[in-house]
């Protein structure tokens, strides 16, 4: 789905969202308030000009409407890899983009992300990941690294890679998986504006993805080690 098509769907009430070199930008009616929206599209590289014009969208928005929601729509093909970027530090510049996104929802603003096209390694961390909850279209493509790239990178065959791929969700790409770990909060497959409305009314308050991850069956450790360090109880290594 294309953004223009997916903007008019999430918003019928209107919205005033452009694009500016794959930097997707503006604020949305929904329910009768303003949102800002903020994302990317084509499967945007995310280098330092684009992460930079997501925290200073997000830092004018904490600045100028206190309590705003934002939702962040996100088709990435992860960081910018070129010399250019690494040596100005983009993984600083992501960074950044990260802390102004955790600034905002310490502020009280709701933060929604919606995976739409494609959502890839720094590009999704910095992004949905770091929303108070993200969500995807069916067809979305989701993965920290594609099995081939995996395979070159751990050593590990990519056949082996494939069979583990089959029953965890951690090496398998797809949203599916990504709601099984709990990187999901729901896939949405009907009306996009009420499901929106939904999820900005509902936002959690809390970080609730690795309890989901263990209650979907899809991470099922994450959980019971952050239980084991709050609680003092930590398990002792053989």
């Amino acid at each position: 789905m294309d953004w223009k098509t997916l903007a008019n769907a999430l918003f019928p009430q209107g919205h005033d969202i452009v694009e500016h070199e794959h930097f997707l930008s503006g604020t949305a009616r929904v329910n009768g308030d303003t949102v800002t929206v903020i994302g990317t599209t084509e499967h945007a590289p995310i280098g330092v000009e684009i992460a930079l014009a997501q925290a200073k969208a997000i830092l004018a928005t904490v600045r100028s409407h206190p309590g705003r929601a934002i939702v962040m729509l996100v088709d990435t093909q992860g960081q910018r890899l070129r010399h250019r970027d690494e040596m100005l530090g983009i993984n600083s510049y992501m960074a950044h983009l990260g802390r102004c996104v955790d600034l905002a929802r310490r502020r009280g603003h709701r933060v929604i992300g919606l995976v739409y096209d494609q959502a890839l390694s720094g590009g999704f961390i910095t992004s949905g990941l770091m929303a108070d909850a993200c969500y995807a279209l069916p067809d979305a493509t989701i993965r920290v690294m594609g099995l081939p790239a995996m395979a070159r990178i751990t050593k590990v065959p990519e056949e082996t890679l494939v069979e583990l791929a089959k029953s965890n969700p951690v090496f398998a790409p797809g949203p599916e998986n990504y709601l099984r770990m709990g990187g999901l909060q729901a896939i949405w497959d009907s009306d996009l504006a009420a499901s929106l409305a939904s999820a900005l009314a509902g936002a959690p308050r809390a970080d609730e993805r690795s309890a989901l991850g263990l209650a979907r069956g899809g991470r099922k450790m994450a959980q019971p080690v952050i239980d084991a360090i709050m609680s003092g109880n930590h398990v002792r290594a053989a």
